[in-house]
């Protein structure tokens, strides 16, 4: 059986971000295409940055525009337009224009270009969707747009791997999974820091990438200048009042108990608040953020 192996710019391809490429490089070769993907999970999600989570975003051309020059004869120019061809085809003149202001919009607020998984999506479905998240806070905005990523990288791996396998006398290596399968076969953004259920068959759990990082953590994101916040002081606390909850309404003093406190490192990242553990204790967790030096967010 032959097949042709991939290289860093293949996985370039899939996915825009530097750091991504070369580690799935590095992880090759893969047993299957759900190997890949599941490799693909805990590489973006557990190891590439928040400047390689932007680098991914800026390769994208906003919806309803070509590709630039400098992607115009990659691959992923290509699976760009067919990924938006149902919604220009589903355009009209009023649409693209409405679409292309939205498009403006969003990235003067967020700093970044609106990412969807556009595939079989019509220009009215994904309008919904822009204007639906537009109202979103910045932060929650940027998960949503790495979880986008990541369902376009899924769905372009598949395309590799169908393209790029050659098959000898007994068959594909890597098997055919239409571009449905692969968009249904996705995670959210926490999806790779989730540990097998207890009664999950040994494949299952082979197949969860090991934790490197805590389960309570934060990136923090300076929006105003796109670029991670370093140096921000982090408070973990846990709820122990009283009352099952707490009362938003009321003063809760003494109610939460500190955890553990760190600063934010040059990437953004809040530090190890807990220990590297699969289970932490049912309850509610409060994080807080000193964005001053003298009020606490």
């Amino acid at each position: 059986m032959t097949l042709e192996r991939f290289e860093e710019q293949d996985f370039f391809a899939c996915c825009g971000s530097t750091r991504f490429a070369k580690e799935m490089a590095s992880a090759y070769p893969f047993t299957s295409l759900d190997d890949a993907i599941s490799a693909a999970r805990n590489i973006w999600f557990n190891k590439v940055d928040v400047n390689g989570w932007l680098e991914a975003f800026s390769a994208h051309p906003a919806i309803g525009q070509s590709p630039s020059s400098a992607h115009a004869s990659h691959a992923s120019a290509q699976w760009s337009k067919g990924e938006q061809s149902t919604a220009l085809a589903t355009s009209t003149a009023s649409t693209l224009q409405e679409l292309s202001d939205g498009n403006a919009q969003y990235r003067q607020k967020f700093g970044f270009v609106f990412l969807i998984c556009a595939s079989g999506r019509s220009t009215a479905e994904i309008l919904a969707e822009l204007k639906k998240r537009f109202q979103n806070r910045p932060i929650v905005e940027f998960e949503i747009a790495a979880q986008e990523q990541m369902k376009i990288t899924e769905l372009r791996l598949g395309k590799l791997f169908s393209t790029k396998s050659i098959a000898a006398s007994t068959g594909n290596q890597y098997p055919t999974v239409s571009a449905t399968k692969v968009e249904e076969d996705r995670v959210a953004v926490i999806g790779g820091h989730l540990k097998a259920a207890p009664n999950s068959s040994s494949d299952n759990v082979s197949q969860i990438p090991t934790r490197t990082r805590p389960p309570i953590t934060t990136h923090i994101l300076d929006v105003s200048r796109g670029c991670p916040a370093a140096g921000v002081e982090v408070r973990l606390e846990m709820w122990k009042g009283s009352q099952p909850r707490p009362m938003f309404d009321k003063i809760d003093i003494g109610g939460w108990i500190f955890l553990a406190s760190s600063s934010t490192d040059a990437d953004g990242r809040s530090g190890q608040l807990m220990s590297i553990v699969d289970d932490v204790n049912p309850g509610i967790y409060r994080i807080s953020f000193n964005t001053g030096t003298t009020s606490p967010l």
